[in-house]
C-alpha cells in the first residue's frame, strides 16, 4: 500500500466526514456515519466506540466444506482462521455488544459440517460478550440457535440501523453487508484490489469478513443503486485503513 500512497489522499468530501486518522487507535479511521462515529477497523471490523458495539459482515462460517461437497477441493480451515481473528478483534475492541450483520453461516446445513473444536469456540465467543447479535441473511435466514445469541431482521443502536441487505437509494445511518465491497486502484501502471468499507459519510457498507469470501468492485452498479455515484472506500490494508475517494476507484474492466 505504501508505492500507492500518493493516489490515497481522500478528496475534500471524504475529508470531512474523516474525525481523525491514527489517534483513536492505530491504523483505524475514526469517522462519521449520519451522526454517529465509528472507528473502521483495518481487520474488517467496525467499532462504534460510545456505545461498546463492534460490527462484522458476512463471516460465511463452512463455505469452505460447502464447496467441497460440490466437488472443489477447498483447505476445511475457513470457519478456523475466521474465527480466530474475529476473536482477536473482540480482545481488541472489548465490545458489550457484537452485531454480526448476516451470512454469518454459508448455507442452513453450515453449523452440521462445523468441527467440534470451532462449535466450541464460536458458544464460547458468543458467551464471552454481554450481547450478541445475528443479523438475518440470505444465505442464513435462520441461524443456528445452538450457539446463543439475539436474532433479528433490522436492528436500530446508537443512532444507526444495521441490517444485511443495504436499501437502494438514501438511507441515513444504515450500516449494511451483503454486497462484500472492494476498491482497486491504479497508480503508476500499477493496480491494487483490496477489501473496503464503502461509504458516503450517510451510510457504510460492510467488507465480507469471512476467510474465503470476494469482493464486488465499488464501481459496480449495485453500489451506484445505494450511494448514486461511485462511493468513497476505506481500504483494508495489513495494519491500516486508507481512505480512498470514489473518484479514485477504478472498475475491474
Amino acid at each position: 500500500m505504501q508505492n500507492l500512497r500518493p493516489a490515497l489522499t481522500p478528496a475534500s468530501a471524504l475529508r470531512d466526514n474523516i474525525v481523525m486518522h491514527d489517534v483513536t487507535a492505530p491504523g483505524h479511521v475514526d469517522i462519521r456515519i449520519h451522526e454517529t462515529r465509528v472507528l473502521a477497523d483495518p481487520a474488517g471490523l467496525l467499532a462504534v466506540p460510545d456505545a461498546g458495539i463492534l460490527v462484522v459482515s458476512d463471516l460465511h462460517f463452512e463455505k469452505g466444506s460447502a464447496w467441497a461437497a460440490g466437488g472443489q477441493l477447498m483447505p476445511p480451515y475457513d470457519t478456523r482462521a475466521t474465527l480466530k481473528r474475529l476473536a482477536a478483534g473482540i480482545a481488541r475492541h472489548t465490545p458489550s455488544t457484537v452485531i454480526a450483520l448476516g451470512d454469518s453461516f454459508h448455507d442452513l446445513r453450515a453449523a452440521g459440517r462445523m468441527h467440534a473444536d470451532d462449535t466450541a469456540a464460536l458458544a464460547a465467543l458468543v458467551a464471552s460478550v454481554p450481547r450478541w447479535i445475528w443479523i438475518e441473511g440470505n444465505h442464513d435466514p435462520a441461524p443456528p440457535p445452538q450457539f446463543g445469541g439475539e436474532v433479528h431482521e433490522t436492528v436500530e443502536l446508537a443512532g444507526l440501523v444495521f441490517r444485511h441487505e443495504p436499501s437502494e437509494g438514501e438511507a441515513r445511518g444504515e450500516i449494511a453487508g451483503h454486497l462484500h465491497p472492494a476498491a482497486k486502484i491504479r497508480r503508476n501502471g500499477r493496480a491494487l484490489r483490496r477489501r473496503c468499507f464503502a461509504t458516503d459519510g450517510s451510510r457504510l457498507i460492510m467488507p465480507a469478513f469471512g476467510a474465503f469470501t470476494g469482493g464486488l468492485n465499488v464501481c459496480d452498479a449495485a453500489f451506484a443503486r445505494c450511494f448514486g455515484r461511485v462511493p468513497d472506500a476505506l481500504v483494508m490494508g495489513r495494519e491500516k485503513v486508507w481512505p480512498v475517494a470514489g473518484a479514485r476507484c477504478v472498475g475491474d474492466g
